[in-house]
């Protein structure tokens, strides 16, 4: 029998379920199962949008888009600021 490959342990459901009485606690507005499920999706959409840009969360970056060299801020006469990114052509 090959094991699991992401067991939970035994201690952590027991801690999970301790307070817990009634179905509505589990699987209701605010049960286990909600909380759970929502800290999972957080979980795994942080680590897809990590993947995807190539840095971890509120980690600075290096080349950053307004950081970029050739970018300017002008000023117009009523006090707005205008910002401009040179681009080649591709």
């Amino acid at each position: 029998m090959t094991p699991k490959k992401h067991e939970v342990p035994q201690e952590l459901l027991a801690g999970l379920l301790a307070d817990y009485k009634k179905p509505e606690d589990l699987i209701g507005e605010n049960g286990l199962l909600k909380q759970l499920t929502k800290l999972l999706v957080e979980r795994a959409l942080d680590a897809e949008l990590t993947e995807h840009l190539g840095h971890e969360r509120h980690e600075a970056v290096a080349n950053a888009r307004w950081q970029h060299p050739q970018r300017q801020e002008q000023e117009d006469p009523q006090g707005r600021v205008w910002r401009a990114c040179h681009r080649s052509a591709p």
